[in-house]
């Protein structure tokens, strides 16, 4: 694949902006006078976090997760948890960020990971569904958009690393 490649876009910088912070606002109600623990899925949901987390005027801790799953475009079918929270999340609620559920298998185990540690609750957030490949019997709290059975790029998605830095979400052709 070429790197110079542009990308079509599929969801526009402006578009992102307003749905996250209509994510924002919900998820501050939602949670409002509960001790919460937000955790990011590395990497790809670098921005999408930083963007969210600048909408949630409430109190909350922050950590991470690393969780793996895709050689080039294709899932493996294996997710590798490489790095856990660190923060004690024990009676916490817990809002996990994703930037994009796709077959479901690595929110699968990241909660079922998280349930040795008893959270209170636990909800997912995504910047983007895509239910259409939906394997695990997972589904997320909070949607920033539904999308087509496509492979995405930007605003903290990659292709071999490459085109996180774009603000908008796009397709590769």
């Amino acid at each position: 694949m070429n790197m110079v490649e542009k990308p079509t876009q599929l969801v526009s910088k402006e578009d992102i902006k307003k749905r996250v912070q209509l994510l924002g606002k919900q998820i501050t109600e939602d949670f409002r006078g509960k001790s919460l623990t937000i955790i990011c899925v590395m990497k790809g949901c670098i921005p999408f976090t930083a963007d969210l987390i600048r909408n949630i005027p409430i109190p909350f801790k922050l950590d991470i997760i690393h969780a793996s799953s895709y050689i080039n475009t294709e899932s493996t079918g294996t997710v590798n948890i490489l790095f856990e929270p660190v923060l004690d999340i024990r009676g916490e609620s817990v809002l996990i960020i994703d930037d994009i559920l796709d077959t479901g298998r690595t929110l699968s185990k990241i909660t079922k990971t998280f349930q040795k540690y008893s959270p209170s609750e636990t909800k997912i957030c995504v910047l983007l569904d895509k239910p259409s490949r939906r394997i695990e019997p997972v589904y997320a709290d909070y949607v920033g958009f539904e999308i087509p059975n496509a492979f995405v790029v930007g605003y903290g998605l990659d292709y071999n690393e490459y085109y996180r830095n774009l603000p908008y979400i796009g397709t590769l052709e």
